[in-house]
Parts: C-alpha cells; structure tokens; sequence
C-alpha cells in the first residue's frame, strides 16, 4: 500500500472548488510520508480539479448516481476505474458530497478497489462501507464541512489557511481584457433556476456601464447566444473564448465580479476576486455564498423558492432575483471599492484563441 490519497468529488467546477482547502489539507498531511493526493472528478469538475494546487493526478468518472444528466450505468467503465483504482493502491479516500448526496456507491467502488480507509459523510447507514461515518453540524458553510470531514478522516488543516486557491501561473489574457480596470458580469448558471433573467443580466450591464465602468461579460461556450444578448454593445463579450484556467485569468484581472450562485462565482473567489452575488435561495447562502473574499449576496433570501433545489424557477417571474433593481448592483460594486472608468466608444471584438490554456 502507498502513502497516497484519493480525494472524491464528483460533481460540479464550483463544488471542486470548495472542496480545495480540504485537498490542501489531505496533501500537505501525507507529504511528510512520501504521499500525493489525487482527486476523482466527473466530467464537470474535471478543469476545476486540474486547477487545485497539490493535486498529483486527476481521474475522471461520469458517475451515473450523480450530476445534472446522469449517464446510464455502464458496467464496463464502472470495472475499469475499480481497476485503476487497484492499481494506484491508495492509503485512504474521502468521498465529499453535498448535503443531499449519498457517498455509499463511491466508497462500495473503493471498497472493491481495495482502498482500506474510506471516510464519507453519510446519513445513511453505510454498513461495512465505510470506516469514519461523519456526521455534518449545522450551520457550516460547504467549506467548512468539508474541512470537519477530513480533519474526521484524520487529516490536518491546510498550512496555507482556508481560502479558496487556483494554481499559478494562470494563462496570459492581457490581450483578451480592457487595459484599465473592469467589472465582470457572469450571466448564465449550470443550474437555470440560479441564473438571472436574461434581460435583467442586460440591464445590469447597462446600468454598469452607464456609470462609467468598463464591463466584461464571461460565459461558455455554449453560453454565446446569452452573452451577446447581454452584452448588447455595452461591454466586451469574451464568451466561448477562454478556458476554465484563462476564465480564472479574466477574473483574477477583474475588480469585482457580478455573477449568481454557480461555478465562476466560486472561481472569482479561488482567485481573490470580490463577488457580488445574485443568489437564488433554492438553496441555502450560508452553505454556498462566496468564501474567503468581500462579497454582497443580493436576492431574496426569504422567497417562496426557499431550500426547494429547484433547477428550473418554480416561481413565474424568477422574483427572487428579478426583485433587485440594477442600482442595486451598482451599489454593491461600489460599496466593494470598485473604480468608474469612462468609455466613449464601444468596445472592440477579442481574438478567439488568446487565454486558452494548453
């Protein structure tokens, strides 16, 4: 058996984010003895799982218990990836998951895989599944819980504290932004019910803009249509033209990012970027507001979609976030320190291959 460790996390770019501090810890506490700590991703969470400082090696799992669109069962690959994990003969593995996730068919495939210390939070009885069953407090942001699973599998705190971290050097993306300060204006989600209305994002920049500030407005590739709608002449759209390391890059240059509760929000605070949040409470801020950096979580935080983890707005008009007026989104990037500069003339198209990490 080897001194290295695998951490589990198999779900989205922003859940593999916050898991980082807890990544740190794992690998910093088996240093000592030679080891190194891996990390098993979906497909989602790949890119961010690649950017996590002290990360030796990334596995890749679409795993059909988890996920936006769950694959099929695939009998096939399920017994390939028991067997790679064999063959990497890992120490221990924590399986981190949200609070409405089970971990028990993860640690069933490490059990198979001949890991012999498996750590999860399971509310569930896990049987002979695994060996530390943590039980998650109350009240603790995603963060927080997944350092209290990892200090329970007996790992330390990270050395460098817990903020959210990327690793560095990040791509060049000088060619790509405004050369003087700008806002980021995030539009779209993962999850739709967590994104603002299109023509709301559009105001927002609008209003952004009219105040004197140069706006970048950042999406997917599959994100372009949105991002020009947004967008709208009033700021550079740089959608569909950064991966997720020259995304960082965007946003590590930016002084304020304006975003709902998805991954890049998480990403602008892994870079030390300040947030302002559009949070739509269809689950909970305390668990998912932006870590570690100045941030302003506007929306209601009282409306009837409340802890329903709803996908799609379960309310006609999405009045959560619709609610908040585009001042108040001026407001909030000022109040976080955010300088005005003055445009006259419309921002110029960007090159389509500059800032893609390779």
């Amino acid at each position: 058996m080897s001194a290295d460790v695998l951490a589990v996390r198999l779900d989205s770019d922003g859940d593999v984010l916050l898991t980082g501090p807890a990544v740190r810890a794992m690998a910093a506490s088996v240093a000592p003895r030679g080891g190194r700590v891996d990390v098993l991703a979906a497909p989602a969470g790949s890119a961010a799982a690649r950017l996590l400082p002290d990360v030796r090696d990334v596995l890749v799992f679409d795993a059909p218990w988890s996920g936006y669109r769950p694959p099929p069962l695939d009998g096939p690959r399920v017994l390939d990836l028991v067997r790679t994990l064999a063959d990497r003969r890992y120490a221990s593995a924590v399986v981190f998951t949200s609070f409405h996730q089970s971990p028990l068919p993860a640690a069933m495939l490490l059990k198979l895989a001949g890991v012999e210390h498996v750590a999860a939070t399971s509310e569930d009885y896990p049987g002979s599944l695994l060996d530390v069953r943590h039980a998650r407090p109350d009240g603790l942001h995603e963060v927080e819980a997944a350092l209290y699973l990892a200090r329970a599998a007996g790992f330390g705190a990270p050395p460098d504290g817990d903020r959210l971290r990327v690793r560095r050097p990040l791509p060049d993306v000088a060619a790509l932004v405004p050369a003087g300060p700008y806002v980021v204006v995030h539009p779209g989600a993962s999850v739709p019910a967590r994104a603002p209305d299109p023509d709301h994002a559009r105001d927002v920049v609008a209003a952004l803009a009219a105040a004197g500030h140069a706006v970048v407005v950042t999406g997917g590739p599959g994100e372009t249509a949105l991002a020009s709608h947004v967008a709208a002449d009033r700021a550079l759209d740089l959608s569909g033209r950064t991966d997720l390391a020259g995304l960082a890059a965007v946003l590590d240059g930016a002084r304020c990012v304006v975003v709902g509760n998805t991954g890049p929000a998480h990403l602008a605070a892994a870079v030390g970027t300040p947030v302002v949040s559009l949070f739509a409470p269809v689950v909970p801020a305390e668990r998912w507001a932006p870590w570690g950096v100045p941030s302003v979580v506007l929306g209601d935080q009282h409306a009837a979609c409340r802890g329903m983890r709803a996908r799609q707005c379960p309310v006609p008009g999405h009045p959560c976030l619709g609610a908040v007026h585009p001042g108040e989104v001026l407001a909030a990037v000022e109040r976080l320190g955010v300088p005005r500069v003055a445009t006259t003339t419309a921002p110029a198209a960007a090159p389509r291959t500059a800032g893609v990490a390779r």
